[in-house]
């Protein structure tokens, strides 16, 4: 149901009095130049116009609402014609007793009777006033509740974009910390670099990543961060050839998002494989556009494509949609490929 009385109510009542007075006011010019007889259409209009704004608002607010959108159809246009026609009645009363014996003076003839033809024409009157003044309440009623769907699929596609972002690398973080337990058992020079190095990597997840953008040389700053842990979790059966040209300066990017690939890539790369390992990342910009490229060794065993899934969970799905949800389609692409053993992932995406 569109319209309904707590709706109606939402439009303030200095508009609903706005609109009736220039209503009437045009009314009152009009027909009292056609009449030639202003003082006769300001008196018809003054019996009128109450009668206009009753049915209008029983229409609305009880009509439409409890038998039209209950689909009651029938008995709704019984009960609106049936209203009309009491209206009818009593404005005829009205400007035969207060204000002249000739009711329908606009009509064929002077008229002093109720007759079918006055009731037909009376009732075709009222029924515009009506529908006019419903179309109204209705259209203003649908803009707002489209507004409100608009703003609501806002709302959920933010909500779900921080949802999203919100799901990395748990596995990541219990690994170190594993690490750091280890690290400091073994009182390990190390300790206190990696500790700092994921407090920095914590506090940028936390606190920088909240915006729909971040820049690329924060973004960069936190990839570094990340592969510093990795090299120092995996010591030397890690190789890490990160490359990085253009200007990087003044562009921004969807937070956090190239590092679930990398992550996608140390989890399948890395963690699923005993030799030596080397991970390929390079990042090109070349005017309003990033190309961003990682490589890493498959494990042992192939996984398809469609099944790979980043070490947070999101997975190459959820990685699509997030993208989707953040760019337009025409900002970027994103391909995969599984080449002699060797995964490639390749984003190119606007960072303008």
């Amino acid at each position: 149901m569109i319209l309904t009385n707590k709706k109606l109510h939402n439009i303030p009542l200095q508009y609903h009095l706005l609109f009736w007075f220039v209503y009437f006011v045009f009314n009152t010019f009009r027909w009292g130049s056609y009449f030639n007889d202003y003082l006769y259409s300001l008196k018809t209009n003054l019996i009128g116009f109450p009668i206009h704004m009753s049915l209008c608002y029983w229409n609305i607010l009880v009509l439409m609402p409890y038998l039209l959108y209950q689909k009651k159809y029938l008995f709704y246009i019984f009960t609106f014609l049936s209203s009309i026609f009491l209206m009818v009645v009593v404005k005829f009363n009205l400007t035969y007793y207060f204000v002249s014996h000739n009711v329908w003076p606009e009509g064929p003839q002077n008229l002093d009777t109720f007759s079918l033809n006055y009731c037909i024409d009376m009732m075709l009157g009222e029924l515009y006033v009506t529908t006019f003044v419903t179309a109204i309440i209705i259209t203003l009623d649908f803009l707002k509740e489209q507004n409100r769907v608009i703003e609501l699929e806002k709302s959920s596609l933010e909500t779900e974009l921080l949802f999203l972002k919100s799901q990395i690398s748990p596995h990541f973080f219990f690994n170190t910390l594993n690490n750091i337990y280890s690290l400091s058992v073994e009182k390990s020079n190390k300790t206190p670099k990696v500790v700092i190095k994921l407090s920095e990597l914590m506090r940028y997840m936390l606190y920088e990543t909240k915006n729909k953008r971040q820049t690329l040389e924060n973004e960069i700053i936190c990839i570094q961060n990340y592969l510093d842990l990795e090299r120092i979790r995996n010591d030397d059966r890690l190789e890490v050839d990160m490359s990085i040209s253009g200007d990087i300066h003044d562009k921004e990017i969807a937070p956090v998002l190239l590092l679930t690939f990398i992550e996608n890539a140390f989890k399948h790369g890395v963690n699923k494989n005993t030799d030596r390992v080397k991970i390929n990342i390079s990042l090109k910009i070349k005017g309003n556009f990033l190309t961003f490229k990682v490589t890493n060794p498959m494990p042992a065993k192939t996984i398809h494509v469609d099944n790979l899934k980043v070490s947070s969970g999101i997975g190459i799905e959820n990685v699509k949609k997030r993208l989707a949800l953040g760019y337009n389609k025409n900002d970027y692409a994103l391909s995969f490929k599984n080449k002699n053993d060797i995964f490639v992932v390749k984003l190119v995406i606007k960072v303008a």
